[in-house]
């Protein structure tokens, strides 16, 4: 089964256009909203393992211009 999370973003003021394209485009990123509040993108994220995820947010994601901080919450599966 593969790992999944939602990376919330901050963006630098003016950004989030610019920044939301570049999100949109690597690779195990599904979806990617604006959204209002305390973060600027939500971003659905995909991977192997929660490494890998781990990895693409912090290679990937932050060294895009304009991206102030993230925030990653992994998704799990509540077994009954």
């Amino acid at each position: 089964m593969r790992a999944s999370a939602y990376v919330l973003v901050t963006v630098t003021s003016g950004k989030a256009r610019e920044v939301r394209d570049q999100i949109t485009k690597l690779r195990d990123v599904t979806l990617v909203d604006a959204v209002l509040g305390p973060y600027d993108l939500i971003a659905s994220v995909t991977g192997a393992d929660f490494n890998s995820i781990g990895n693409l947010v912090i290679e990937k994601m932050h060294s895009i211009q304009g991206v102030e901080r993230t925030l990653t919450c992994n998704v799990i599966v509540l077994e009954e």
